[in-house]
């Protein structure tokens, strides 16, 4: 019998050809895929691509929210870092002057790179000979305060628990 292919039974009594054997084992998806690839079909189903699509979404809907929040919190720092730099500035100013009075239209103080309104930016809204007010801007609409009335300094925000204000609102 020459030529002529065996017929052989599988695990339940039916009838299989031997040369698609390989089909039947294995994982049931994967067995379908192998079917499909075998009998030349091409390309997803509707509804194996819906499921992707619903994947793609949920992972969307997680990431987005926490991308947001370290955005917020990277334009916060920003801020900050502003506030402290301007603080530096205004430091020195009073160390050669023994007075904070007149730092905002000091040369040092405004060309120190982050003195400004902008996001971003530090500004010096009250100085007086011994304390002044700092407010770093912040893009996402935090503002950060230092005051500095004789040897107490505080900082504080405005939108507490967003960012990188704290609950408190002190930072």
């Amino acid at each position: 019998m020459y030529g002529v292919k065996a017929r052989v039974t599988d695990s339940r009594g039916d009838w299989q050809d031997p040369d698609q054997s390989h089909l039947k084992r294995g994982r049931p998806m994967l067995r379908k895929l192998r079917e499909r690839i075998h009998n030349g079909e091409k390309g997803f189903t509707l509804i194996e691509l819906l499921v992707v699509i619903l994947i793609i979404g949920i992972l969307a809907a997680i990431a987005l929210p926490a991308f947001l929040g370290q955005r917020s919190k990277g334009q916060d720092a920003d801020a900050k870092s502003a506030a402290r730099n301007l603080v530096s500035a205004v430091e020195s100013f009073y160390a050669t002057n023994q007075t904070y009075a007149g730092a905002a239209s000091d040369t040092d103080v405004t060309a120190s790179g982050v003195f400004g309104a902008g996001n971003g930016q530090a500004s010096l809204p009250a100085a007086s000979a011994t304390g002044y007010t700092i407010v770093g801007q912040s893009a996402s609409g935090n503002r950060f305060t230092i005051t500095k009335a004789g040897s107490t300094v505080t900082r504080t925000c405005t939108a507490t628990s967003t960012g990188a204000c704290p609950s408190g609102g002190t930072w």
